[in-house]
Order: structure tokens, then C-alpha cells, then sequence
């Protein structure tokens, strides 16, 4: 566990430093096994300690370590939805934060396909309703969803993103963000978005979920 410690404090203090964290906002996991190691309740992510980070089970027990974030309900929900995730980041980055106060674009992606990075990175992104922070309502909502993802985000509060590996789950929250930048950005211009063939194919290609038969909202 301990290189896992020491990769998971990169990978916070890596987003801490594009700014996608502002104070002690963000929260990340990292699984090995049956035990999980969350980042603990208030702290800032570009000052953590490998030696001093939570650890769970995955229902939630608390094996060792200060007290967990208080969203570790939606770490563990990813982790039981989907076996071969390893990783989890929550963000209150702020275009993804602005675009959770927007309708979603369809049922099950709140930001459309704009571009192949999103699609081959992270795939459909629903919008779960609002709860408080930490409401485990919430994060068994997301374990239910009848319809794959590996991200999501959290109605007027920010993403949450699951990858096979930390670099991976790294890498999705960031461009989850990039592609609310460009979603806000276009506005309600008239845009091409990928068809659902290119997305489809996509996601095929590079293992994420994009369901082709999602229209639209109107």
C-alpha cells in the first residue's frame, strides 16, 4: 500500500497545481484489494501525507487512518459498480462545476460529445440530482444507474470520475474539465457534436461507454 500512498499524493498534489482544487475542495481514492485508501475529511491536496491517509473496506468500514472525506460514499459506490475501477477523483474544478448548474444535454451524458478526447477518455457523463455533500442517497443512486459510466456530475457541485488506474482517473478529471470549458464557451451556438457512429465507435475503440440512442434534450 504504501506505493499506492505515494502515487495517490502525486496524482492530488498533480491537480492541486492546475488549480482544479481550490483550497481543501476534492477528495481522492485508490483501491488495492478489498481496502481502499481516501484522502482524508478537509485536507488540501497539494499537502498530503502518504503516511496519514484514510483507509476503508469496501462497505465502508474504517480500517486505520484519520477520517475519510465525507463523499467516500461515491469512491466506494464506483468501485462497486464496476471491479476493474482503481481509482476515484472528486473535483470542484470550475467549469465542471458550472456546467452541473446547467440542464444535461441528454439522459445519460450531462456534456455532449464535442470532442474524441471526452469520448475516448471518460464517455457518457450523467448529471445525478442534487444532494448535500456526502449523502449516501446520492452515491447509491450512481451504484444503481441502469446504464454504464465512469463519470458523473453532481448537480450544482462538481464531477466525480472513476478510472482503471490513478493515472487514468487523473487524466478523465481533467478532461472532464477541459470539455465543460468548451462546452460553456460555445454557449448556445449552433455546433457539430460527433454523430453517434463516431462516438459510438469511439468508445468501443478505447474502452469507455457511449450509448448511441440518447437523444438530445430540447
Amino acid at each position: 500500500m504504501t506505493a499506492l500512498a505515494h502515487e495517490l499524493v502525486a496524482a492530488a498534489a498533480h491537480l492541486a497545481g492546475l488549480g482544479l482544487s481550490p483550497g481543501s475542495s476534492g477528495n481522492i481514492s485508490a483501491r488495492d484489494g478489498n481496502r481502499v485508501l481516501v484522502t482524508p475529511t478537509g485536507t488540501d491536496l497539494a499537502a498530503l501525507d502518504p503516511r496519514n491517509l484514510s483507509v476503508l473496506d469496501l462497505d465502508g468500514g474504517h480500517l486505520d487512518g484519520p477520517a475519510p472525506s465525507k463523499e467516500y460514499p461515491l469512491h466506494l459506490a464506483f468501485y462497486r459498480r464496476e471491479h476493474a475501477t482503481r481509482a476515484v477523483v472528486h473535483l470542484h474544478s470550475r467549469h465542471a462545476a458550472a456546467a452541473s448548474c446547467r440542464a444535461p444535454w441528454s439522459e445519460r451524458s450531462a456534456l455532449p460529445p464535442l470532442t474524441p478526447y471526452f469520448v475516448m477518455r471518460v464517455g457518457q457523463t450523467p448529471l445525478l440530482p442534487y444532494a448535500p455533500p456526502g449523502d449516501p442517497d446520492q452515491a447509491s443512486g450512481l451504484e444503481l444507474l441502469a446504464f454504464p459510466c465512469r463519470a458523473a456530475l453532481l448537480q450544482n457541485h462538481g464531477p466525480v470520475v472513476a478510472g482503471t488506474s490513478l493515472r487514468g482517473a487523473t487524466e478523465a478529471a481533467i478532461e472532464v474539465e477541459e470539455a465543460s470549458a468548451l462546452y460553456l464557451l460555445l454557449g448556445d451556438q449552433p455546433v457539430r457534436h460527433l454523430t453517434p457512429a463516431e462516438a459510438t465507435a469511439l468508445a468501443r475503440k478505447y474502452g469507455t461507454y457511449w450509448e448511441p440512442d440518447t437523444p438530445p434534450q430540447p
